[in-house]
Order: C-alpha cells, then structure tokens, then sequence
C-alpha cells in the first residue's frame, strides 16, 4: 500500500502558509481550533432549504477560507470563483452570513470577499465541479478530458483526476485515472494544488481527487526574498527542477 501524503499539507510551513493564523494558549487550543471547523464547514456545506428538503448549496465556488483572529474579532477571508452570489444584493447575503457565525461562535465575525479569477486552475473548484456534473449524470470519462482539457488551456503545466466507485452504474466500484503533463509530486519547489469531494450519485458515493501543477514558486512567495535588498540577492541564476 502506498503512502499518500497531501500535496497541500507537505507544502504548508515551507512554501504554503498557514490557512489559519493565530495565536492561543494550551487551554483555548483545542477549542478554536474546533471553532474554526465549524466555520469552515458551514460555509462549505451550508445548504439553502427548500420545503422539508435541503437544497443547493448555500455559497457555492469557495476555493479556500483562511481565518485570522485578533483579540476583537475574527476575520474570515473567503475565496470564491463566484463573489457576486456571496456577497449578494447590497451585500445581504454577506451580512446574513455574518449573523449565522456570529450566533455560530459568539464572537465579532468581520468577512472579506476575494474573487479567484482562474477557477479552472483550482484544484478543488475543478473536483467539486466534477463532481456536480456526475451528480447530472454526465458521462465520467468526458467530464475528466474536458476538465484537463480547460487546466491545460489556462496554463496548468499539468494535471491528474482520480475518480473512485461504482463509475458508470458499475456492480464492483473500481479507480480510474487519467493525467497529462508533469506533477511531481516529491518536489516542494513544485506549486501543486490538490483538491477533494464526494458526488453523491443513485449508485452510491463517487470520490473525486485532482492534482493540478501550477508551475514554479515564484521569488516573491519566498520569505527571504521579500526582505532581501537588490544588492544582496543573489546573481546566478536559480535551479531547475525536472521531472
């Protein structure tokens, strides 16, 4: 059995920063840190109610929540491939949601919006859409060669979706994989987003992975270089990496 490691996870502290940033003691550790879950899941999952049944979901194209805490309140930033449909009419639907967190947590909430403009680059935007498109009962092998088909227009220098169950209304669930361009995956220098879900189908859950190699970091994402002055950054030029 292999040992899968999350792209995004072994990145973190190295290249990737924190998605949440902020300080507590041993006592209120564990209970922030169940709090920013909470929230997490409730813009993830929240759905709208229609009737008895629960209907679509609530803030759909969230790409990433990040969430930073000060002693007055809790910034949540919102990244979204749909900003106009969280935000909603004169921002109703960005302050409703700030009430539900607040009544959620008991604390001041303060929720900032950024627009992701490149959607098809992202890897859990592209997994969830996927997923939305099984769920209309689209056919599993012409959804990931469109997917891939769209990274790599955008500028993705490769790409990898892996989609697990009873595929096609299949008796035994089995894997099916398709990738092109390169992912290397060892390599930290390497930008690689992974993103996760689930489509729930008539046949059972279909679970959904994809890889997407967004190229190099690039200097300004190094902690180093953001402080370095022009006269003592380096000269030669910097290591390439190939797979």
């Amino acid at each position: 059995m292999g040992q899968k490691v999350n792209p995004v996870a072994f990145r973190t502290g190295v290249m990737e920063g924190w998605k949440s940033r902020w300080y507590a003691s041993k006592k209120e550790f564990s209970s922030l840190l169940v709090e920013d879950k909470k929230i997490r899941d409730y813009i993830k999952k929240h759905r709208e109610n229609d009737g008895d049944q629960k209907g679509q979901l609530s803030f759909p194209g969230v790409a990433k929540i990040e969430i930073e805490r000060t002693r007055d309140e809790v910034r949540v930033i919102i990244t979204t491939s749909r900003p106009g449909l969280l935000i909603g009419r004169k921002g109703e639907r960005v302050e409703l949601l700030q009430t539900e967190l607040e009544n959620l947590t008991g604390r001041r909430i303060n929720i900032k919006t950024i627009e992701e403009k490149h959607p098809e680059l992202v890897a859990q935007l592209v997994a969830e859409d996927i997923g939305d498109q099984l769920i209309r009962r689209a056919s599993f092998r012409r959804v990931m060669k469109h997917a891939m088909s769209k990274a790599m227009e955008s500028g993705a220098k490769g790409i990898k979706i892996q989609l697990s169950g009873r595929l096609g209304g299949a008796e035994m669930a089995r894997c099916e994989k398709q990738s092109v361009g390169s992912i290397p995956l060892s390599t930290l220098r390497a930008h690689i987003d992974y993103g996760f879900t689930e489509a729930k189908i008539a046949q059972g859950h279909i679970g959904i992975q994809v890889w997407i190699n967004q190229g190099e970091y690039s200097n300004e994402d190094d902690n180093n270089g953001q402080n370095a002055e022009k006269s003592e950054t380096p000269k030669n030029p910097k290591r390439s990496y190939k797979r």
